[in-house]
């Protein structure tokens, strides 16, 4: 008999798998803080790793079982009063989110020996952290949106600052949570207006209400403002001009690996959020404002990122301009945009994650070597290290045989076949731009003399795993992109 069988069999098994994978990151989640208590200080910090690291793993597994039992079962997907569905698209993020996590995890394990961070509630708050940004992939409730989104944002808060001894990690994450708490209000008086436009919290009601308007393109004022004051939530979260400006100060003033985290899962999970808003509840308006915030934060990322000698901040203005580039897949018609979305999301995540563990490796303890002068010479001193991040920052350009060059050529694509001349215009004329400050840091790396007074480290074993795994992701995403792409194509047909 079948696994799937057997679930099916048992009282409400069909809702449980929906939420399967966020189950087993809780229960590890607890397990690590419920151990970390008894455990000797110097053997918790990779037992307790090791404990998270299964967790994730077993997440992964999870959501993998989950499309199996979708597929065996040919079930709706819904579950729970109809407020989470699993489906491809739900299970595509499950993966992007618990991946990143796995790859988060064995970047750590260094890091804390080195800074000499406590591991314990450090592990088990990204794992708290990935239920949240699980939940929100699925989430089809406006409700439920919003408390996934708060045991998103109350783990990170604290992550951002964990680095307890350092004054600018405290202060990032104080910057990080009342800037967070004010767009978390916007994000629910929005949720209130929608009721009070609808009758709903649910998207799918929502989506049924709101499509009379269609023709017309002249929804209800209380939907119109409902949907802006949720996208400014939303856009804090992942991060999007003009709702960006905490960015550079927390992505410094956070553990390395934490940035990789906060940079790509709440990404993950938000831009899945605002796929399901935006196109199945028929958001009116929606293009307008996706257009500004797009291009606001292709621009205003990239022309900051110019003049940073700080490689965190370079990057946290990197971020910001490709939050931009992900928002002109938004704009695009659904048909093309939503798998360009998609896919940019996988590749982004895998790019930008290894890229971080770089930087959290080489700026030793205390974070001191992450200026751009701290890089020169590393090309000599460490030939595979600096050959890793380049591979990152090329494909964080959108060069051949990296997966960033195919995300950005199915984003423009898809806002070319939407008539979206404009955007995309602006999208090229950025990505030429942030060639720039990309190259400086490959310059800095190979053309000029060694800093001998920096130290450089050989690359453990966790790490050294994790950047492998980045780096064939971003490999193949390049080499490779059809499979990821047709997948993404696939569920949006579901999605309709």
């Amino acid at each position: 008999m079948l696994l799937a069988d057997i679930v099916e069999t048992l009282p409400h098994g069909g809702d449980y798998v929906a939420i399967l994978p966020e189950i087993v990151l809780s229960l590890f989640g607890m397990l690590i803080m419920l151990l970390d208590p008894v455990m000797d200080e110097r053997r918790s910090q990779r037992t307790l790793g090791g404990i998270a690291l299964a967790g994730a793993f077993a997440a992964l597994l999870a959501a993998f079982f989950q499309a199996h039992f979708l597929s065996h079962t040919g079930g709706s997907g819904l579950a729970f009063w109809n407020m989470i569905k699993v489906d491809a698209f739900s299970i595509f993020f499950h993966v992007v989110v618990t991946a990143v996590t796995i790859l988060v995890i064995l970047s750590s394990y260094e890091y804390m020996e080195v800074q000499q961070i406590r591991a314990g509630e450090y592990y088990g708050l990204i794992l708290f952290g990935a239920v949240g940004m699980s939940l929100m992939s699925s989430a089809m409730e406006l409700v439920l949106i919003f408390i996934a989104l708060e045991i998103s944002s109350i783990a990170t808060y604290i992550l951002a600052g964990f680095r307890r001894r350092s004054a600018i990690s405290s202060e990032a994450s104080v910057k990080y949570f009342l800037l967070g708490s004010f767009a978390t209000a916007f994000f629910l008086y929005g949720v209130a207006l929608i009721f009070g436009a609808t009758g709903s919290t649910s998207i799918a009601t929502i989506g049924q209400s709101l499509a009379q308007y269609d023709s017309t393109g002249h929804g209800p004022l209380l939907a119109y403002v409902g949907i802006a004051l949720m996208f400014v939530g939303l856009g804090f979260k992942v991060a999007a001009a003009p709702f960006h400006i905490w960015t550079p100060d927390v992505y410094e003033g956070a553990p390395s690996p934490v940035v990789g985290f906060m940079s790509t899962a709440p990404k993950a999970a938000v831009f899945a959020v605002l796929l399901r808003i935006m196109f199945q509840a028929q958001a009116p308006g929606r293009v307008l404002l996706i257009w500004i915030a797009a291009a606001l934060s292709m621009t205003i990322g990239n022309i900051a990122a110019l003049v940073q000698d700080n490689v965190k901040r370079l990057l946290a203005y990197s971020s910001i301009a490709h939050a931009g580039y992900l928002l002109v897949a938004f704009a695009a018609l659904p048909a093309n945009g939503i798998p360009a979305a998609m896919f940019y999301t996988a590749s982004y995540a895998a790019m930008n994650v290894g890229a971080f563990a770089v930087v959290g490796h080489f700026a030793n303890a205390g974070e001191r070597y992450v200026s751009l002068e701290d890089y020169a010479g590393l090309g000599k001193r460490s030939p595979l290290l600096a050959s890793v991040l380049t591979i990152f920052l090329l494909s964080l350009i959108g060069i051949p045989i990296t997966g960033g060059f195919f995300a950005k050529f199915y984003v423009f694509t898809a806002a070319m076949q939407s008539n979206l001349i404009g955007l995309t215009i602006i999208g090229v004329i950025n990505s030429a731009v942030a060639a720039y400050y990309y190259l400086r840091l490959i310059v800095f790396m190979y053309m000029r003399e060694p800093r001998e007074e920096v130290p450089v480290t050989p690359v453990p074993v966790g790490l050294g795993f994790a950047l492998g795994l980045s780096l064939a992701i971003t490999i193949y995403l390049g080499v490779q992109p059809t499979r990821v792409l047709d997948y993404a194509q696939k569920s949006v047909d579901l999605l309709r």
